[in-house]
C-alpha cells in the first residue's frame, strides 16, 4: 500500500491495519527487512489515525462552541 492508500482509509480501516502490523511484529515471524517495512507502515498508519482522531475532536469542540457549551476535551479514561 502507498501513502495515498493510507490517506484514503477511514479511521476504523487504519486502526485494523495497524493492529495487523503490530500483531505481525509481535509474533516475530517476519524477516528483518519485512519487519522494517512493517514498522514504517505502522508509523504511517499511526500518524493517519492520530490526524483523523484530532479532526474528530476539533469537530466536536466546534459543535460544542456553537451550542454555547464549554469547549475542550476530556480524556475518555476520566469519565
Amino acid at each position: 500500500m502507498t501513502d495515498e492508500d493510507i490517506a484514503a482509509m477511514t479511521f476504523e480501516q487504519a486502526m485494523k491495519a495497524l493492529e495487523s502490523v503490530v500483531s505481525q511484529l509481535e509474533r516475530g515471524e517476519v524477516a528483518l527487512e519485512e519487519s522494517i517495512a512493517l514498522y514504517e507502515r505502522g508509523a504511517k498508519l499511526k500518524e493517519h489515525c492520530a490526524k483523523k482522531l484530532k479532526a474528530a475532536e476539533d469537530k466536536v469542540e466546534l459543535i460544542r462552541a456553537q451550542e454555547g457549551r464549554a469547549t475542550g476535551t476530556t480524556p475518555a479514561e476520566g469519565l
